[in-house]
């Protein structure tokens, strides 16, 4: 018990900020705002309190008014906050008055993801790409590294080595953001060879939101170990097995969960790692039944596919975490608008997630209706594998 306290202390005490806009519900702000306190537990941090406001549209100096920043200011000094973490991605000037006003460390949502990605990067691969996706962060944002130098006022007195020396790292982490993107495409070319290398056999790939349960469905179905934890972006680096159903071998593979507001600078550094999604023959596209939002977890999947040109695929909707599934049945008397909520699972299955020609709702930790979900990859494997190699039929 000593332990666990000791380790407590060390977590750094957070507060949380978003906005209710003409863009986003307070539903959804508050559901954001829950995945952001996810996300600050990923990172370490210790969320304890967190603050909504409604506006229009972000405060163009502060993101929030001026009467919340007081606020939120007030709640820092009586209860030492060292991290405030905003859940939209925050503009140089912001960040700079901001943190003027609050004197703490000032974190938004894209530096807490780059953050945890930089924590869990393992291989070279994975750690290049997020170095990658730091630089192209902070390049935008050196000025506000050197307000300390008091150079950044302007008039009489007010030039020289500060901006100088701006001007220097800018260059310097132009450089490395240069040698890092043809770093980035060695490593590209290595991973195409070994692709081609693993021949003709039928590819999978598992696809989904972040914390679906994408690395639990490989485990069970490759009998292997992958890393599966209850934390956001467990795996970073795609891990690629050889299965075989039946007298079928093919290759499945698992990649980086999706999320919303995903910063654009790791989109772009890790298409690469995504490769695996766009070269598939089949997509595995597992969906958390059990979380109230998953509906528009499936849109965010759906839309950062069709980024990656991988969206035109064969897929399998595999409805997972059955046996976690809650709904709220709606009384008779009942005359409000029915919610998502208040659907059963019999309910979902009436409709198209239900009726389509490839979907199935699964437990895999209960392992609840597995030999069909087998039974429906295999049959769509072999179909593919039909094609490719038509004087093996004989097999089937």
């Amino acid at each position: 018990m000593l332990e666990k306290k000791t380790k407590t202390h060390t977590l750094e005490r957070a507060v949380l900020i978003g906005l209710i806009t003409l863009k986003q519900t307070k539903e959804q702000a508050i559901e954001y705002l829950e995945e952001l306190s996810f996300l600050a537990h990923t990172a370490g941090a210790n969320p304890i309190e967190q603050f909504l406001q409604k506006l229009s549209l972000p405060d163009p100096k502060t993101f929030i008014g001026k009467g919340k920043l007081l606020e939120v200011k007030e709640y820092i000094l009586k209860n030492d906050i060292s991290v405030v973490i905003f859940d939209d991605e925050l503009g140089p000037s912001q960040l700079r008055n901001i943190e003027k006003a609050l004197e703490v460390k000032i974190l938004d949502r894209s530096n807490l993801i780059l953050d945890i990605f930089a924590a869990r990067a393992q291989t070279a691969h994975a750690r290049t790409q997020v170095e990658l996706a730091q630089y192209q962060y902070l390049l935008p944002r050196l000025t506000r590294m050197w307000t300390h130098l008091e150079r950044q006022k302007g008039g009489i007195g007010m030039r020289g080595p500060g901006e100088t020396q701006i001007e220097t790292d800018r260059r310097i982490i132009q450089q490395k953001i240069a040698l890092l993107k043809e770093k980035l495409k060695k490593i590209d070319k290595q991973k195409a060879i070994q692709r081609g290398n693993r021949g003709a056999l039928v590819r999978v790939a598992l696809v989904g939101y972040t914390n679906v349960g994408k690395s639990t469905v490989m485990n069970t179905l490759a009998k292997t170990k992958v890393l599966a934890e209850n934390k956001l972006f467990a795996t970073l680096d795609t891990t690629v097995r050889k299965i075989v159903i039946g007298n079928l071998p093919f290759l499945i593979s698992d990649t980086v969960g999706f999320i919303r507001k995903l910063p654009h600078q790791l989109v772009e550094s890790f298409k690469s790692t995504l490769d695996e999604v766009r070269e598939a023959d089949v997509l595995l596209h597992v969906v958390d039944i059990s979380h109230p939002n998953f509906e528009e977890q499936i849109e965010i999947v759906n839309k950062t596919l069709a980024e990656i040109d991988g969206l035109d695929k064969p897929t399998i909707m595999v409805f997972n975490k059955i046996d976690a599934f809650t709904y709220q049945p709606m009384d008779e008397d009942d005359l409000t608008a029915r919610k998502s909520i208040n659907n059963s699972l019999e309910d979902w299955k009436r409709t198209w997630m239900g009726r389509a020609e490839h979907s199935i709702f699964i437990s895999t930790l209960q392992k609840q209706n597995w030999h069909e979900f087998r039974e429906l990859l295999y049959e769509e494997v072999k179909q593919i594998h039909a094609k490719r190699f038509p004087y093996n039929n004989y097999l089937f």
